[in-house]
C-alpha cells in the first residue's frame, strides 16, 4: 500500500491553469513513430464489406490495420469503439451480443480488488497524479470515487487483516479527499463546493490549516469578504508562521479595505444627492414651479433638473430640461439645458431654420408657443418671458422633468387648439 500523504500548498498562491501540463510517462517517446503502419487490427475484418469497398482487383492489399477500419461502417466502427474501456461513452451498450464486455469487468474487478481502504487508497492516488499534470477535473473525479468509497454502505470489498488500522486509514483518507478535492474545485472555479468540502474537512480535523487556507480564498472569490477574514484568522490561530495563510490574510485585508472605500464613495455620493435634491425641491417650492412624475419617464441619460452653478446653494438658477414640440409635422427637438432665466426665442434663434421645413413655416415671428395645463388645457406661452415667469403659479407642471413647449405656425393655431380641445373631451 502506498504511502497516504496530503498534497503540498505550494501552487495555491499563483494559479498557472495555462501551463502545459508535464508529458505523461506512458505517451510514446521520441523515435517511437505511433502512426507506423502495423499488423495489428484494431476490430475483426469483415471480409465480404471489404470486397465492396476495394473495388479495383488490381490495386494493392491495403495494411491489415486499416482494412479493419474500412471495412466497417461509422456506426459499426463506433459501437465496437464503445466496447473499449478508453473510448467507451455509454456502459449501458457496452457488451456484445449477449451484453457480456469481459474487459470491462476485468477492469471493474480490478478497480474492487482489495479492502476499502485499498480501494479507496487507489483512487486517492490517482488523484494526486492528475494533480501534479493540473488536470483538475479528471483529480476531482478521483477523489469523488474515493470519498465515496469510504461512505459507500455496502462493503463488497475485501476483509481486512487489522480492522482498527484500516479505519485509521480510512479517516486520514476521508480527510485527505475532502481538502485535495477542496483545491480542484478552487482551481475550477467552485467556489462554493470548495468551502464546502472545507467544512467537512474542519469537522474530521479542526486544525487542518489547508482547509482555512482554500476556504478563505474561496469566500474571497464569492465576495464574502466577512467570512474569508474569520477563515483566514481561524486558520493564522492554528499555525501563525504558515506563509500561505499570511498571504490569504493580506489579500483578504487589501480587498475588504477596497471594498469598504467603494462603500463610503457610494454613501458619500448618495448622501451628496439627498441633500441636492432637498435644496432643489425647496428651491422649486419657493418659485412654485410644480412636478410630478410618471410610472414610465422618458430615457434622457443624464439630462434632470438641476441648480447650477452650485447643486448646493438655493441662489443657484435652475436648468430644466426641454423638448420642442412641432405637433403639425410630428417632429421635435430636444434642449438638455433650458434656464429658467432664458426664454423661448434663445433657442428658436438657433434652432430655426429647420432643416425638413420645406415650406418655410417656422419662424421666430410666424410660430406661437403653447404649454399643457395641470388640467389638460392650453395656456399660451410668451416667447420673451424667461421660463421661470411661464412655469411659476403652478398653472402648469414639469412632467418627468422635462419642459414641454408646443411650436406652432401662427396660420395653423386654430387647428392645433381645435384638436387638443378634442382630445380632452375624447
Amino acid at each position: 500500500m502506498s504511502r497516504v500523504e496530503e498534497l503540498p500548498d505550494d501552487f495555491d498562491e499563483s494559479l498557472h491553469l495555462n501551463e502545459a501540463p508535464a508529458v505523461p510517462r506512458d505517451l510514446p517517446q521520441p523515435g517511437f513513430d505511433a502512426f507506423a503502419a502495423s499488423n495489428e487490427t484494431p476490430f475483426p475484418i469483415n471480409e465480404e464489406r471489404l470486397k465492396e469497398v476495394q473495388t479495383d482487383p488490381t490495386a494493392p492489399n491495403m495494411p491489415p490495420a486499416m482494412a479493419s477500419v474500412k471495412s466497417h461502417s461509422n456506426d459499426e466502427l463506433l459501437a465496437m469503439m464503445n466496447q473499449t474501456p478508453l473510448f467507451m461513452t455509454d456502459i449501458e451498450n457496452a457488451g456484445d451480443e449477449k451484453g457480456e464486455n469481459p474487459m470491462l469487468d476485468a477492469l471493474t474487478a480490478l478497480q474492487n480488488e482489495g479492502t476499502r481502504g485499498d480501494v479507496a487508497q487507489s483512487f486517492k492516488d490517482q488523484g494526486n497524479e492528475a494533480v501534479q499534470e493540473k488536470r483538475w477535473i479528471d483529480a476531482k473525479e478521483f477523489y469523488t470515487k474515493a470519498i465515496a468509497v469510504i461512505y459507500a454502505k455496502d462493503d463488497k470489498w475485501e476483509e481486512p487483516e487489522d480492522r482498527e488500522v484500516e479505519n485509521k486509514l480510512l479517516r486520514q483518507l476521508e480527510e485527505l479527499s475532502h481538502i485535495n478535492r477542496a483545491l480542484c474545485n478552487l482551481e475550477l472555479g467552485n467556489y462554493r463546493s470548495c468551502t464546502l468540502d472545507c467544512a467537512t474537512t474542519l469537522k474530521l480535523n479542526p486544525k487542518n490549516v489547508k482547509a482555512y487556507y482554500r476556504s478563505s480564498m474561496a469566500l474571497l472569490k464569492l465576495e464574502k469578504i466577512a467570512e474569508a477574514e474569520d477563515a483566514a484568522t481561524r486558520g493564522l490561530a492554528v499555525d501563525s508562521e504558515n506563509k500561505a495563510l499570511q498571504t490569504a490574510a493580506s489579500k483578504i485585508a487589501e480587498r475588504k479595505a477596497a471594498v469598504e472605500r467603494a462603500a463610503a464613495r457610494k454613501k458619500a455620493a448618495a448622501e451628496l444627492e439627498r441633500k441636492q435634491n432637498l435644496v432643489l425641491s425647496t428651491a422649486l417650492r419657493a418659485r412654485e414651479i410644480r412636478t410630478r412624475k410618471t410610472n414610465q419617464p422618458p430615457e434622457m441619460e443624464d439630462a434632470r433638473i438641476r441648480l447650477v452653478p452650485d447643486p448646493l446653494s438655493p441662489e443657484s438658477s435652475i436648468e430644466f430640461p426641454a423638448v420642442f414640440l412641432y405637433p403639425m409635422d410630428a417632429q421635435s427637438d430636444f434642449i438638455k439645458s433650458f434656464s429658467e432665466l432664458s426664454c423661448i426665442t434663445d433657442h428658436l434663434d438657433y434652432i430655426f431654420p429647420l432643416p425638413w421645413d420645406t415650406k418655410k413655416e417656422y419662424t421666430v415671428a410666424g410660430v406661437e408657443c403653447f404649454m399643457q395645463t395641470v388640467t389638460g388645457g392650453l395656456i399660451k406661452a410668451g416667447k420673451k418671458l424667461p421660463l421661470f415667469q411661464i412655469l411659476t403659479g403652478g398653472k402648469v407642471e414639469v412632467v418627468d422633468e422635462m419642459v414641454r413647449i408646443f411650436i406652432v405656425p401662427t396660420a395653423k393655431t386654430g387647428a392645433f387648439i381645435a384638436e387638443m380641445k378634442a382630445r380632452k373631451t375624447g
